[in-house]
C-alpha cells in the first residue's frame, strides 16, 4: 500500500489561468507560496524565511470554484496528490514539472468583497471538494461552513 497526500497551506501568487475544453470541462493553475519562518539559532546564527513555490492544478467544479474566488494573495487550504509530469519546450528541452492536483480547496482568512471598497471585508472559511467518483459528477461544488482544517 501506499499514500499520495499532500496538505498546504499558503498564499496565491497569481490569479488562475484557467481554461475550458470542449466537452465543457474547466483546469484552473495558480502558484501557492509556502513559507517556513526563519529562526534565531542556538549559536546566533540567522536562518532566514524559506519559501517554497508549488503548481496547483484544480479540475472540473473545483477548476470553476477557483476562477470565481481565488485571486492573487488569496490564503488557501489545498488537499491533493503529487503528480510529475514531462514535456518538450518550445526550443525542444525536455523539461520537468511536479504538480499539486487538488481534491479539496478551502478559502481561509479575509478577503475583499467585489464592488465593494478597500476597507471591506468578510470571512471566508469555505470549503469545496472534488467528488471521488468523476463519472457521476455533480457540477455544483460541496460548500460546508465548517471549519475542517486538521490542527
Amino acid at each position: 500500500m501506499s499514500v499520495n497526500k499532500v496538505i498546504l497551506v499558503g498564499n496565491v501568487g497569481k490569479d488562475p489561468d484557467i481554461k475550458y475544453f470542449d466537452n465543457g470541462s474547466a483546469v484552473a493553475n495558480f502558484t501557492l507560496a509556502t513559507t517556513e519562518r526563519g529562526y534565531t539559532a542556538a549559536n546566533g546564527t540567522q536562518i532566514p524565511d524559506r519559501t517554497e513555490w508549488h503548481n496547483i492544478v484544480c479540475w472540473r467544479g473545483l477548476a470553476k470554484v477557483a476562477e470565481q474566488f481565488v485571486r492573487k494573495g488569496t490564503q488557501v487550504y489545498i488537499e491533493g496528490k503529487i503528480r510529475s509530469r514531462t514535456y518538450d519546450d518550445a526550443n525542444g528541452v525536455k523539461r520537468y514539472v511536479n504538480e499539486i492536483y487538488a481534491d479539496n480547496l478551502e478559502l481561509l482568512g479575509s478577503r475583499r468583497r467585489e464592488g465593494e471598497g478597500e476597507s471591506s471585508y468578510t470571512s471566508a472559511n469555505e470549503s469545496y471538494k472534488q467528488p471521488s467518483n468523476t463519472s457521476t459528477y455533480n457540477s455544483t461544488p460541496n460548500v460546508s461552513e465548517e471549519d475542517d482544517l486538521p490542527f
